[in-house]
């Protein structure tokens, strides 16, 4: 089984390029912020024990977005592997899916990170938000500090990878097709060790 962690600063590309790779390896997506929505909806146990955090204003706990990462991957029997986007995002959550991970005996294969300069980031945010309408990628201001929260609190999850020889680091600007490439290689060779 293929698990990947899809990893990289607001507007490096996860988006696009995660849509790719769950097409050509056949990958359930699995995207904290879809989870989320989903188990709020549908008024879930989850959904009720992270509703109740948040109208406290507090973070939701790491057990509770691993039991609906748990959930979604007890849900996912026909898939080839899943693309973890946007999460990880603490060390304390890395630990935690590899526990999970590893008591399924399928453990993280790699982290695959999108690595773009910052004014290259601002300029792909700022022209999505004319494009999508997102408020929060309109402001310069809210750029910058969605960037600085990414390398204070995100960052250090890389470190977690290297240290397992897990990182994966791919230069996130060119064109799409050829990023993707990039990123086939390396998961391609990570399907070789295996």
């Amino acid at each position: 089984m293929l698990n990947i962690v899809l990893f990289g600063p607001p507007g490096a590309g996860k988006g696009t390029q995660s849509e790719k790779l769950i097409s050509k390896y056949n990958l359930e997506h699995i995207s904290t912020g879809d989870l989320f929505r989903k188990h709020l909806n549908e008024g879930t146990e989850l959904g009720k024990s992270a509703q109740k955090y948040m109208d406290d204003g507090f973070l939701v706990p790491d057990e509770v977005v691993i039991g609906m990462v748990d959930d979604k991957i007890k849900n996912s029997s026909e898939a080839n592997g899943f693309i973890f986007d946007g999460f990880p995002r603490t060390i304390n959550q890395a630990e935690a899916l590899d526990k999970l991970m590893n008591g399924k005996g399928n453990p993280i294969s790699g982290m695959i990170s999108l690595e773009v300069p910052f004014e290259e980031l601002k300029k792909r945010l700022l022209e999505r938000g004319k494009i999508s309408g997102r408020v929060d990628d309109q402001n310069e201001e809210k750029i910058d500090n969605r960037i600085q929260v990414y390398l204070k609190e995100t960052l250090p999850v890389s470190q977690y990878y290297k240290n397992q020889n897990k990182f994966n680091g791919i230069h996130g600007v060119g064109s799409i097709d050829d990023i993707f490439n990039n990123i086939c290689d390396v998961i391609d060779s990570l399907k070789i060790e295996k």
